[in-house]
């Protein structure tokens, strides 16, 4: 019997799916999701094509104590919905503030997923930040729906690079204080 790496992160729940820690059995799952280019090109992080072990890889870092960035995913089995959706994470930054990511398979898009899933986490405030920001890359509007929707002000504009895209793509970027 192989058990899986427990960490020390809780789990939330929505009223559709539960935010919960990855494990490696999210691999399968998560991997073919992510090789989906419309998806890894809606994302900063998620190259396209996806290399081989990636999201093994990962997994096993978001479960790792001294991980620098907190990732759940968005589990449905409870609901009648894929075991993944999709996910989202926290990284902590400096002065009690934090970066809000997310995805959702395309499957899975513009039903409301991605807000739910952003305002359990802002509920919950598991880094305690009294400030979360996020970035919307200028073509994905849902994306910045998602982040007004759930309370984020737009800040501005800039620019991140997409590893999918490989190259530089104009951001519209968000705040949203806590009260903290």
């Amino acid at each position: 019997m192989m058990h899986e790496t427990v960490t020390d992160q809780p789990s939330y729940v929505a009223d559709r799916f539960v935010l919960r820690p990855l494990r490696l059995s999210d691999t399968g799952l998560v991997t073919m999701y992510a090789s989906d280019e419309k998806l890894a090109r809606a994302t900063a992080s998620i190259p396209h094509p996806l290399p081989p072990g990636m999201i093994e890889t990962m997994i096993k870092r978001a479960q790792s104590p001294d991980r620098v960035e907190d990732i759940w995913a968005l589990d449905g089995a409870a609901s009648g919905h894929a075991e993944v959706l999709g996910l989202i994470s926290l990284r902590k930054m400096d002065r009690a503030q934090s970066e809000v990511f997310y995805w959702v398979a395309p499957a899975f898009w513009n039903v409301g997923f991605a807000t739910e899933a952003v305002r359990t986490l802002l509920q919950a405030n598991p880094h305690r930040a009294a400030q979360y920001f996020a970035e919307a890359f200028q073509d994905n509007p849902g994306s910045a729906r998602v982040l007004t929707n759930s309370g984020f002000d737009y800040l501005g504009d800039a620019e991140a690079f997409s590893v999918a895209r490989n190259a530089v793509v104009p951001t519209w970027t968000y705040m949203l204080k806590t009260g903290l």
